[in-house]
């Protein structure tokens, strides 16, 4: 607003003159803090994007008690985990759903700084989130004492083995993604199905495991041995080791691998050897990324929807900042098999 040549600060009160209306009707309008007819609240919000009036997020927080922001915590130092396309359609689900709510999403470090109070912690003693979002890898970090001592709101993003009952997680459904593959396989007439993993550190490794071993042993099939290929193998050595595999006396005839660039090892190491794919070897992974789909042959890939797995995320957390007395939640996305060249038989 411009007086006299000069741009002015608009204040809730100019909002309320041009509305027609009182101060404490925009203010309950802006906060949700009472009911307010259609008719009002839509004048209200035309005066607001006339003056292009923002809210004061400081007042607002004195005024509702409440920041008006979710956070997640992610480990800077860990790149594999947190630099790539499934974490960031997860954060892009969860600021959808936090954007639906009139919540701003913060992205913030959980590492300490310096041996000092870390960027989260101070977010939550400041009072500057509501709740936060919690990737099982940092459940055993200081963090969760904290939140805990406080009866903060979070949630975990990943599954919890030995979850308290205080204690809300959202995940993939890993094992029924293991099963799956393997049910998915048998039918398209593979028999001897390895599994190629580079080991089994992680609970959802485990998990696609399980699942894998249990559709297995419901058709009458012995699972084969599981491959461990080093995490630290680059992409030839781990061609080279797939290729003594494919030629040893207990090759198998179609193979479940961990990520997307082992699936593509496991194809050209396949080519290499004159096998071919995917009538002398069938080839799935769980990455369903643009490496599988753009491969020379297309990679049959498990897809998981983690923007759904974000959404969840959020809104799990959002009904437990609502109800405290909620309670513990645990949800479970399914998976779907992507078909591609790799195991379309003729």
């Amino acid at each position: 607003m411009r007086e006299g040549g000069r741009i002015m600060s608009v204040t809730i009160r100019d909002v309320a003159k041009l509305a027609g209306v009182s101060a404490s009707t925009v203010s309950r309008v802006i906060n949700k803090s009472a009911p307010i007819s259609e008719e009002t609240s839509a004048r209200i919000y035309r005066a607001m994007e006339e003056l292009k009036y923002v809210p004061n997020d400081i007042a607002r927080s004195f005024a509702s008690g409440s920041a008006r922001a979710i956070a997640i915590a992610i480990n800077v130092s860990d790149t594999r985990s947190y630099a790539n396309r499934f974490f960031n359609n997860t954060v892009f689900g969860i600021e959808t759903a936090a954007h639906r709510k009139g919540y701003n999403f913060i992205i913030t470090s959980a590492n300490d700084e310096r041996g000092g109070m870390g960027s989260l912690e101070k977010l939550i003693l400041s009072k500057k989130i509501d709740g936060l979002v919690l990737p099982v890898s940092l459940l055993q970090s200081s963090v969760v004492k904290l939140v805990e001592e406080m009866s903060f709101p979070f949630v975990v993003l990943g599954r919890v083995k030995h979850a308290g009952s205080k204690i809300s997680w959202v995940d993939i459904s890993n094992e029924q993604a293991g099963a799956a593959s393997v049910r998915y396989l048998l039918g398209k007439g593979y028999r001897r199905i390895g599994f190629l993993t580079r080991g089994d550190k992680e609970l959802f490794t485990r998990d696609r495991l399980d699942g894998y071993r249990a559709e297995l042993t419901r058709a009458g099939l012995t699972p084969d041995p599981v491959y461990r290929v080093s995490p630290a193998a680059a992409f030839d050595e781990t061609k080279l080791y797939l290729k003594t595999l494919f030629t040893s006396a207990a090759a198998p005839d179609a193979v479940i691998c961990c990520d997307d660039k082992m699936a593509l090892a496991a194809l050209r190491g396949a080519r290499e050897l004159g096998i071919r794919v995917p009538e002398g070897l069938g080839i799935l992974c769980f990455d369903n990324t643009e490496v599988t789909e753009m491969a020379e042959l297309p990679i049959s890939a498990v897809d998981v929807d983690t923007f759904e797995l974000g959404r969840i995320a959020a809104e799990t957390l959002f009904r437990q900042m609502e109800k405290p007395d909620f309670g513990a939640s645990r949800s479970q996305i399914t998976t779907k098999v992507i078909e591609r060249g790799s195991t379309m038989k003729k």
